[in-house]
């Protein structure tokens, strides 16, 4: 056997040992490592199937009681949605909320729903869902003429670049006419018509609004708009004589005795 044979052998052994005292030292902390892998994937798997399957189960109850609703069983649908509200996952326990207060407005009991969508909107923390609770309260009060309450829920959703603008705006609209002020009502359609970026629905809708409005005298907002540019224009000419007046007491003074003026 020659030299190099023997130290190779004697590497091998060495290297060997080293493995051995690693694997002594270090092989459990692997093994446990690899073990607490494989849990945290099971355990992760199967919190979103029972999350799922919650899911799943509160979506079924919504439904049900959706189905008894277009029914007519308005009984049956109320306690199927207090379920939802109270078992219920996910965001289905909002839509139930929504579905409840919905009710309340089909059955004419405005104040009813109007404080649904209140608390429905102060509860929520999505801004859309916030806005669409907003919306629907302010059109619950529409109808009564409250014009303040409407605007004071709408304030948010007039901004020029909110989705909900038009929708806002007719709602307002309606609101204002109910009211006995045709001439506000007209002038929130004329924005919405002018929008270009109303929806076809809505600027049909508004359209047949607006003539209805234009039949019963409602004043034009285009031209209510140019005779308030317009004025500010008249008014120097209306304050001319006092002004001359004023700049020369001694002229108003000697018309007022001429003999002093020949003096």
């Amino acid at each position: 056997m020659s030299e190099d044979t023997i130290f190779s052998e004697v590497d091998e052994d060495l290297r060997a040992d080293r493995m051995r005292q690693l694997w002594r030292r270090f092989g459990p902390w692997l093994l446990g490592a690899a073990v607490l892998v494989v849990l945290l994937v099971a355990v992760n798997e199967g919190w979103r199937w029972y999350r799922d399957s919650v899911a799943a189960a509160s979506s079924d109850k919504l439904y049900a009681a959706m189905d008894l609703l277009d029914s007519g069983d308005i009984a049956g649908a109320q306690a199927a949605l207090n379920e939802v509200v109270a078992s219920g996952s996910g965001s289905y326990p909002e839509l139930a909320r929504f579905a409840q207060a919905a009710i309340l407005a089909d059955e004419g009991k405005a104040d009813e729903a109007v404080a649904a969508y209140d608390a429905l909107a102060n509860s929520l923390n999505n801004t859309r869902l916030r806005e669409t609770a907003l919306l629907l309260a302010a059109q619950s009060l529409a109808d009564s003429g409250d014009v303040e309450g409407v605007r004071s829920r709408l304030a948010g959703l007039l901004a020029a670049d909110n989705p909900f603008r038009s929708v806002a705006r007719e709602t307002l609209g309606l609101a204002e006419y109910a009211a006995g002020d045709a001439d506000a009502a007209r002038r929130e359609f004329d924005k919405i018509i002018n929008d270009p970026q109303t929806s076809l629905d809505l600027l049909r809708r508004v359209q047949i609004f607006d003539a209805q409005l234009r039949s019963e005298g409602a004043a034009d907002p285009a031209a209510t708009d140019a005779a308030a540019a317009e004025a500010p224009a008249d008014a120097p000419a209306t304050d001319a004589p006092a002004t001359s007046s004023a700049a020369d007491p001694a002229a108003g003074s000697a018309a007022a005795n001429p003999d002093t003026a020949s003096q």
